[in-house]
């Protein structure tokens, strides 16, 4: 395969699987890292590509127009759909506290909480506030603040302020990057805020994103990986990134 027939085939592969490794590259095609590098180089030069920690994802996923909810709710769903389900079964016991981030993850994990477990939730996303509002078993807090638009989430000082009276037993919490080096980030500084805040006021922090936000860097950092207890994702996370994931103390369960 000459060159440029290779650096075709890469560019319609990271557009397919959202993400993929240096390593996976060079196994597929059969050619030593440092090739997949320099197609990687050309391809961003290019602008067909954006080369991310250990791969590449697509050239249009670091825009800097943020996708909106209804966007994101339709990327990737059965992925989202397992990693949901599999969030249920690591709630906590009978009357706990439970923090819900805003996503379209988290929006999924709602309408899966079991009807028959009594508990406290505690959110700022206003879709999941409307899903769980009429369920019997649940004591719902809906955070105050401004909604954004993109994210039907409420952000701001006011947000912020009513997260510091909460201790939480567990939340569960969202993300647009993931990586070792920059954490969990996100590209608006609102949401960071409000997201570092859920972190701080919980015993335990359980990521849910999907593989193809493994990798990614985005503008704003709102915690430290070493903050996370546990990351469920999907079985398409690089298994070099599931390693060094791990190696910081990280549970990682991928369904």
């Amino acid at each position: 395969m000459y060159a440029a027939e290779r650096q075709q085939a890469m560019t319609q592969l990271v557009r397919e699987r959202g993400r993929i490794s240096v390593v996976e590259l060079a196994q597929e095609y059969a050619v030593t890292t440092e090739t997949v590098r320099r197609d990687l180089s050309v391809l961003e030069d290019r602008n067909l590509i954006r080369r991310v920690h250990g791969g590449a994802i697509p050239a249009d996923a670091l825009t800097l127009i943020e996708a909106g909810l209804p966007d994101r709710d339709v990327a990737r769903i059965e992925q989202k759909q397992r990693i949901a389900a599999a969030a249920v079964e690591l709630l906590p016991r009978a009357d706990s506290t439970v923090i819900l981030d805003a996503g379209s993850t988290t929006v999924r994990l709602s309408r899966m909480l079991p009807t028959n477990l009594r508990m406290t939730v505690v959110t700022h996303a206003v879709p999941i506030a409307a899903q769980l509002a009429g369920s019997p078993q649940i004591e719902l807090h809906l955070l105050p603040g401004r909604v954004r638009r993109h994210t039907h989430a409420a952000v701001g000082p006011e947000t912020v302020e009513a997260l510091d009276s909460i201790r939480a037993d567990l939340a569960f919490v969202g993300t647009n990057g993931l990586t070792v080096e920059h954490g969990l980030s996100t590209p608006d500084r609102t949401e960071a805020a409000v997201k570092r805040a859920i972190v701080e006021r919980s015993r335990r922090v359980v990521v849910l994103a999907d593989s193809s936000k493994v990798g990614v860097e985005r503008t704003i950092k709102f915690a430290e990986l070493s903050s996370v207890d546990t990351l469920v994702t999907d079985k398409e996370i690089a298994t070099h990134d599931r390693r060094a994931i791990e190696r910081v103390g990280v549970e990682v369960i991928t369904v």
